[in-house]
């Protein structure tokens, strides 16, 4: 089975929209400031998608620019007086930003009761600690989304992740933990790693490496998750060697189309959530 990330989005987007119109029937105005400094090009590309996605869901979007030689501090005050500001509901800072200025200084500058990311360290501690009003990182929620909306139960289940990224492999470890999975992470130094992928029900592939996965590596019948995004030869590929691993695994998503789509919908949903707090 193919898992069709689109059409999970769409179920979370039409649930969006029917919670933005419900507040918006109260008076209240849900919106998304997004925080961006340079020029990179995915960066910029992923703005406007999101600027797209948030009016068809009838969500305010503004969108705060910085040139790349932007002092740290003129951005860090930007999102200070953002998060201060009660008209702003949701604040998401694009990444990668500049060398010179330091991601934790900036996101540290950000109310946690805005930050849609769920990268601040507050709310990742909520997660850690199995607190319930944080948010959680968008990549893991949308892979938690499409286990729940494929009916796969983590319970007891063995479950492995290649990648312990902050935005991604460490925050889907806990969330899975809680689901009483039974985790196991990979890494660049994990030896021989086939011989641990190949026993999970469900495999994660988060590593940032195109076509890592091969069939060989896959549990007949596991579920399949491929968060990478890669370019190669122009064309956007996974972690996982697909044609290949699909004919092994019992579910599996694609590279585009699956996970990407959820992504961006989940980063709305907590939008919702943010503007509901903040409100």
């Amino acid at each position: 089975m193919i898992i069709d990330g689109k059409a999970i989005a769409e179920e979370i987007r039409t649930r969006v929209l029917a919670d933005a119109q419900a507040l918006r029937a109260r008076g209240i105005i849900p919106s998304l400031d997004v925080v961006m400094v340079g020029d990179d090009p995915g960066s910029i590309q992923y703005a406007r998608s999101k600027e797209k996605t948030a009016t068809k869901l009838e969500i305010d979007f503004r969108f705060h620019h910085f040139p790349e030689a932007t002092p740290e501090e003129e951005v860090v005050a930007k999102v200070k007086e953002l998060s201060a500001d009660p008209n702003v509901k949701a604040i998401m800072i694009e990444m990668p930003l500049p060398k010179h200025m330091n991601e934790n200084t900036v996101r540290m500058a950000l109310n946690p009761d805005k930050d849609v990311d769920g990268l601040h360290p507050v709310n990742l501690g909520k997660l850690v600690s199995g607190a319930e009003d944080g948010f959680i990182p968008n990549t893991p929620l949308a892979v938690i989304r499409i286990i729940d909306s494929v009916g796969f139960d983590l319970k007891g289940k063995r479950a492995v992740i290649i990648g312990r990224s902050v935005p991604v492999g460490k925050p889907l470890f806990f969330l899975m933990l809680a689901r009483h999975a039974t985790v196991t992470t990979c890494h660049t130094r994990t030896v021989d790693l086939p011989s641990v992928t190949s026993q999970a029900d469900i495999l994660v592939a988060a590593a940032g490496k195109a076509g890592l996965v091969t069939k060989e590596m896959v549990k007949p019948g596991a579920v399949v998750i491929d968060v990478g995004t890669n370019i190669v030869d122009g064309k956007t590929v996974g972690d996982v060697d697909f044609e290949a691993v699909k004919d092994v695994a019992g579910m599996i998503t694609p590279v585009p189309g699956g996970v990407g789509p959820v992504t961006t919908a989940t980063l709305f949903e907590n939008v919702i959530e943010a503007t509901k707090k903040n409100s």
